[in-house]
């Protein structure tokens, strides 16, 4: 496993790779955001809408991104989080991202 700098992106960029229907592009730009934008609930809106995203692999970082976030700003939105998380419980492709989800709330948010 190789260590990567996570490096800042503008939100432009950001919205422009949200658009391209890249899953690479679209999950490049969420972690970025995640650990660089100072506006928690411009992400986390954005993390709730690629939940719902058709491929796994962006649905799955979404999650992780939702983590990232409790984590780094100690807050979310919890009612929408946990209505996505509980959700992509029963996803089998995902549930796994969706529990470590919500275990980063219980631990960041208590």
């Amino acid at each position: 496993m190789n260590y990567e700098n996570i490096i800042p992106i503008a939100r432009q960029d950001a919205e422009i790779a949200f658009l391209s229907n890249d899953t690479r592009m679209i999950c490049d730009a969420l972690v970025r955001i995640a650990y660089h934008d100072p506006d928690w609930r411009w992400v986390q809106s954005h993390c709730l809408s690629f939940g719902k995203h058709s491929a796994s692999e962006v649905r799955g970082l979404s999650v992780i991104c939702i983590g990232h976030l409790v984590r780094i700003h100690g807050t979310i939105d919890e009612i929408s989080a946990y209505l996505l998380l509980y959700e992509l419980l029963e996803d089998p492709e995902v549930s796994g991202y969706a529990q470590d989800a919500l275990d980063d709330i219980n631990i960041y948010l208590q």
